[in-house]
């Protein structure tokens, strides 16, 4: 695969260029409004809603027949200038409140991602754009080496990452998440890792070394085991059997490994929960979490045009009941209920996962990560495998 890597720079003063100004780069793939858009192969979302912040409307080019064939967009990279590389929230919804994001946009293209609206602050739309223009932090690893080294830095779990997944298929070439796990081995910080990639498992020599000292957890996240869903909703994340494999070699590997059963989507995928538990047992997870979808902003007309794309014929049922799980609203942004639902219906399903993952021996014990054994090494001192 080609990856097209541009540095977002002034082409003559050679300095970062404001996001106000980055839309400038770019050159809009097409223009359709949301109900005539096609289904675009390895592309998740089928619409690209206006931005919140520059409105303008989408509409279809009238020079291109219904019968001609789109092509999908290459992915573009763009090297985003950063200062810093790590974030904190203050939500109690996450279970950790400093994260890393080497990247900005996620080629994997989940239809429902959640972090979809934050392409929006770079003048950019939520649909085609946030999974084909990807934003890369070169210098992650040097910066996050330079943050943990500073006196100023309270050793606690890192989370990676808190918004668009670390092993995304770029990583494979610019191994940007590898380069912050070795600082993170280094100084024995711990860090809970999110993806849907079996790529994690080129990474295992450093997660077995954190692992020594709890300094690691790992998160599979396993939507569904149907392939072809997958490839639907998922386009360019693993198949449903590498995540499971992923699973089964972190544990065989004594990684302790988990899995989030998210989202969990009423009417499409929540009767697969049950099947879930069940495979991600048997591949050696130790724990399992199942979380509804939860649709923000340009989330909300993205997901329904998917469904009308590609299951027209259940699309009012499922957008019916995920407002009956949100107690009658299609989202609810509070602290405290983005992650969760309310209802008979959501008590239904919270409590059909519980009783699974109960039958199959989950939860039982977590990962136990724990900063007891932090140290701050200056550069070239020493590496992960001294004592």
């Amino acid at each position: 695969m080609y990856y097209n890597i541009l540095n977002v720079r002034h082409p003559r003063q050679n300095k970062p260029i404001s996001p106000s100004l980055v839309r400038q780069l770019f050159t809009p793939y097409y223009l359709l409004v949301p109900h005539e858009l096609p289904i675009l192969k390895g592309r998740g979302a089928v619409v690209s809603p206006a931005n919140r912040f520059q409105p303008l409307d989408y509409v279809r080019d009238e020079d291109v027949q219904d019968d001609e064939p789109q092509p999908a967009p290459r992915t573009q990279f763009y090297i985003e200038p950063a200062r810093s590389i790590l974030v904190t929230n203050d939500s109690p919804d996450v279970g950790f409140d400093v994260g890393i994001n080497v990247y900005r946009g996620c080629e994997h293209g989940c239809m429902y991602c959640f972090a979809r609206p934050t392409h929006e602050y770079l003048d950019l739309n939520a649909g085609i754009d946030f999974e084909s223009k990807i934003f890369v932090k070169m210098e992650a690893a040097k910066l996050l080496r330079k943050e943990l080294s500073s006196a100023r830095w309270k050793p606690r779990t890192i989370g990676m990452s808190g918004v668009t997944d670390c092993y995304q298929p770029i990583e494979r070439k610019l191994k940007l998440t590898r380069g912050c796990l070795e600082v993170l081995a280094d100084f024995r910080n711990p860090v809970t890792i999110i993806t849907k990639n079996h790529l994690v498992t080129r990474d295992i020599d450093l997660l077995i070394e954190l692992a020594k000292y709890k300094c690691v957890a790992v998160n599979v996240s396993v939507t569904t085991l149907d392939q072809e869903l997958t490839m639907k909703m998922e386009p360019r994340t693993s198949v449903p059997r590498r995540r499971l494999d992923a699973v089964r070699k972190l544990s065989d590997a004594g990684v302790p490994v988990g899995v989030l059963i998210a989202p969990v989507i009423p009417g499409l995928t929540d009767h697969e929960v049950p099947n879930i538990v069940k495979a991600v047992a048997d591949a050696g997870a130790k724990w399992a979490h199942a979380i509804p979808v939860r649709l923000p902003g340009a989330v909300l007309p993205i997901f329904e045009n998917w469904l009308e794309a590609h299951f027209p014929d259940r699309k009012q049922k499922i957008m019916n009941r995920i407002k009956e799980l949100r107690g009658g609203k299609m989202y609810d942004s509070r602290f405290h209920h983005r992650m969760r639902g309310q209802g008979e219906m959501y008590e239904q399903m919270k409590k059909m996962a519980e009783l699974h993952i109960r039958k199959y021996g989950l939860n039982v014990e977590g990962a136990e990560l724990s900063a007891e054994n932090f140290r701050r090494v200056e550069a070239g001192q020493m590496n992960l495998f001294d004592s």
